[in-house]
């Protein structure tokens, strides 16, 4: 743990807020004309997994933790938390399904995703950009409704429901953002 300055804090470093763990989601130094610098930050509690927006003077330091990240399996899941098993160890590591907040809606078994740990502790999943998903349910396209970007709403394997065009059928793989849930093309 060591104690920074606020300008030197960056995206996905975990930090003391108030008492509790968090994890920078955003942290912008913000200069208006003809006023002091500040910086603005967005936080997520690990412990809660509410978002915190911080607004503070340059001056201000933090206590900023140690964090590692390991490529975990995610098993399953069981009375609120997410097991995750290093495959060469077979060791297991268990995570609050409320520490993962929005990233549990991508969490699919028997995919390895980057776990992030704070002082030999897992705290939460750092997902990839997109991922790829199976379409469960698609209603059919209905003839004659495709004028303009028509798009109907499908049901993925891991629960998300998604926006995608009319061709998008059951059974196909589609590649969807983790940071907005936008359906971003086949797979």
């Amino acid at each position: 743990m060591a104690s920074l300055p606020v300008n030197r804090i960056k995206k996905k470093n975990i930090m003391s807020y108030n008492g509790e763990l968090c994890i920078v989601l955003e942290c912008l130094v913000r200069t208006p004309p003809n006023n002091a610098s500040y910086v603005q930050m967005e936080l997520r509690s690990i412990k809660t997994g509410a978002k915190i927006p911080v607004r503070c003077g340059i001056g201000v330091s933090f206590d900023v933790f140690d964090n590692s990240t390991k490529s975990l399996e995610m098993s399953y899941e069981a009375d609120g938390s997410y097991v995750f098993v290093d495959t060469s160890t077979n060791d297991e590591y268990y995570i609050s399904a409320a520490s993962l907040a929005d990233s549990k809606e991508f969490l699919i078994s028997g995919t390895s995703y980057m776990v992030l740990f704070v002082e030999d502790k897992p705290i939460t999943v750092d997902l990839p950009p997109s991922v790829i998903v199976e379409v469960l349910e698609a209603p059919p396209a209905v003839k004659g409704d495709t004028a303009g970007n028509v798009q109907k709403t499908v049901t993925c394997e891991n629960g998300l429901q998604v926006n995608v065009p009319l061709f998008i059928k059951q059974g196909e793989k589609i590649k969807v953002s983790t940071e907005n849930k936008e359906y971003l093309g086949r797979a």
